[in-house]
């Protein structure tokens, strides 16, 4: 349960991507310098973590260890997952596409059979979790019905399909780079080093759009990514239980909504949204019942096991 809190308190944090890049889109701003200025900002503040915690020797030698696999999955992970985002700004309201970003639920149960377990069998994909998750995508369409009978088909595709691809990026970038690491990194270690690798991929952004883009970098780059991935990271060993944690993120589809009726004037969604929106919320809520009882589980029967 642990997890799932912080997990909670990562949704908080990104919920402000998607409020400053809605901001950012009606002022006019590009989305290729939303997306580069993320991380242009989020390197001094990693580099200033791991230099007091003293990480720069481990992350250099595990970069200087397979620095191909570095390069690939942070572009995945970040890139492949940050710049479809604030494309996808430019269709609609924040909450909008934060709704439809959680797709990633989903994307991440289905990703399970591409990695190995501890024994070298590979995951399976946990039903029970992919039902729960398929409760979330019934919510996210609800969300979707309101703004494809006001917009082109053109628009709302454009709007979804770049989501869904940042939805299965995310995750796949998060735990290729688990792997990679191999718990010998921390998490602050492994943010910088995925970050170099984005903005090395990406080049170096504008000067526009600062102010915006350095608090999206502090509170998402820096704050919510750090907590997700602690969360993960503590949660990765079980595939039910990681899909859980993912999850959390649903509840940032509330916080996005009332960040933009509080700073934007955005209206409230219409209430066969809101209904979507609720969905969306009971589907994360009966992902974390379900990591509960089978965490219970597992521990009665490693007790059992013991006597």
């Amino acid at each position: 349960m642990k997890e799932i809190v912080i997990g909670i308190f990562a949704a908080f944090f990104f919920g402000f991507t998607f409020i400053f890049n809605h901001s950012m889109e009606l002022d006019g701003g590009s989305w290729l310098w939303s997306a580069s200025l993320r991380y242009f900002f989020m390197v001094p503040f990693l580099i200033a973590i791991v230099w007091m915690r003293g990480g720069f020797k481990r992350l250099t030698e595990e970069v200087t260890r397979a620095p191909r696999l570095w390069l690939r999955w942070s572009f995945v992970g970040f890139v492949l997952f940050y710049a479809p985002l604030t494309f996808a700004a430019a269709s609609g309201p924040g909450w909008l596409v934060s709704g439809t970003w959680q797709f990633t639920i989903v994307a991440g149960v289905l990703l399970a059979p591409l990695f190995l377990a501890s024994s070298g069998i590979r995951h399976k994909i946990p039903l029970t979790s992919l039902a729960i998750s398929g409760i979330i995508l019934v919510g996210i369409v609800l969300i979707q019905i309101p703004q494809a009978n006001s917009a082109s088909l053109q628009m709302v595709m454009l709007g979804i399909l770049p989501v869904i691809i940042a939805a299965f990026a995310y995750p796949l970038g998060n735990r290729k780079m688990m792997d990679v690491c191999g718990g010998r990194l921390d998490t602050f270690e492994r943010v910088l080093g995925m970050t170099i690798g984005a903005v090395i991929t990406v080049g170096l952004p504008s000067s526009s759009q600062v102010f915006q883009s350095l608090l999206v970098a502090i509170s998402s780059g820096v704050i919510a990514t750090t907590l997700f991935f602690i969360a993960t990271d503590r949660a990765r060993h079980n595939q039910g239980k990681l899909a859980a944690v993912e999850a959390t993120q649903s509840t940032e589809v509330l916080f996005v909504i009332v960040g933009e009726m509080l700073l934007l004037g955005v209206v409230m969604p219409t209430s066969l949204a809101l209904v979507g929106v609720g969905i969306i919320i009971i589907g994360m809520l009966l992902h974390s019942y379900h990591t509960m009882i089978t965490t219970k589980k597992m521990h009665l029967t490693n007790v059992e096991e013991r006597s």
